[in-house]
C-alpha cells in the first residue's frame, strides 16, 4: 500500500515514532491543544484526527483510534507498517470488574483477553495470548506511582461486544482475574507483536461494572489528565 493510505492523508514524515491512541478523535484534539508543543494536523480522513507536534522536545502524534478493534485494527497496522511507528500507547477508559478498582485508577493491560475472532487470521495451532511491551509497561508503572496516582497491572478483556446477551459474561471474566473491559488493546497488541513493534494499553477507570459507580463528566476529563500525563512520559 502506498502513503497516504485510503485512511491516513499525512505523509511519511508527519507522523513520529511514538503515537498515543485515545478512541474519540476529538480527545486526541484536545490532548494536541493541551499537552503537546508546535501541534499540527496531518490527518482528517473520516474525521480520525491526527496530530503531531513536540513533548520536551520529543516527536510524538496524537491519533484516534475509533471504537472496537475493526478500527484499531486499521489504524494501528498501517502506523507500523506504512509509516514506520515504533510504539503505539492506547489511552482509553474502561469498566471495572476487580473489587479493588476505584473511579480514576488507572489499569496498565499486562496481557489483553478477548471475545473476537481477529486472532484466527494468524492460523494458530491454539489459543494466542497478546501481551504488552514491557518495556512501555515497565515505565507506565513507574511514571504512574512517580506522580502519585493509583496504577493496577494485569488482565483486561478487549470485547467486541458493548450490549452483551449474555448476561453471565461479565461474571465469567471476573472470575478469571480479568481486571476490566474495553474494546480495542488485543487487536492493537497483535498488530505490534506481528510488526515487530511495540504497544501498551492504558485505561482510566471510568464506571465500576458492579457497584455502578461512573464518574462524572468534570471529573472524567480530570481523571484522564492524569492518564495522559503519564502517557507522554512513557518511553
Amino acid at each position: 500500500m502506498s502513503i497516504p493510505t485510503p485512511h491516513n492523508t499525512a505523509k511519511k514524515e508527519d507522523i513520529a515514532k511514538r503515537v498515543l491512541m485515545p478512541g474519540d478523535p476529538l480527545r486526541a484534539k484536545f490532548i494536541a491543544e493541551n499537552f503537546i508543543d508546535n501541534a499540527r494536523c496531518v490527518n482528517e480522513v473520516r474525521n480520525m484526527f491526527a496530530y503531531t507536534g513536540t513533548y520536551k522536545g520529543e516527536p510524538v502524534t496524537i491519533m484516534g483510534s475509533g471504537m472496537g478493534m475493526p478500527s484499531i485494527a486499521i489504524y494501528s497496522y498501517e502506523l507500523f507498517n506504512f509509516y514506520d511507528v515504533e510504539s503505539i500507547i492506547r489511552i482509553g477508559s474502561a469498566g471495572a470488574y476487580a473489587d479493588k478498582l476505584g473511579l480514576g485508577d488507572i489499569v496498565v493491560a499486562q496481557a489483553a483477553c478477548t471475545d473476537s475472532n481477529f486472532m484466527s487470521q494468524y492460523n494458530l495451532p491454539g489459543t494466542f495470548a497478546p501481551i504488552a511491551d514491557f518495556g512501555l509497561l515497565e515505565s507506565a508503572v513507574k511514571a504512574s506511582r512517580e506522580a502519585g496516582i493509583p496504577v493496577h497491572v494485569g488482565n483486561v478483556v478487549s470485547s467486541d461486544i458493548f450490549y452483551n446477551a449474555a448476561s453471565d459474561a461479565n461474571d465469567r471474566w471476573k472470575r478469571m482475574g480479568v481486571l476490566a473491559v474495553e474494546m480495542e488493546t488485543a487487536a492493537l497488541y497483535a498488530n505490534a507483536i506481528y510488526a515487530g513493534k511495540r504497544a501498551l494499553g492504558m485505561f482510566t477507570i471510568s464506571d465500576h461494572i458492579y457497584t455502578g459507580e461512573a464518574m462524572p463528566a468534570k471529573e472524567r476529563q480530570l481523571g484522564f489528565e492524569k492518564m495522559i500525563k503519564v502517557a507522554l512520559e512513557v518511553s
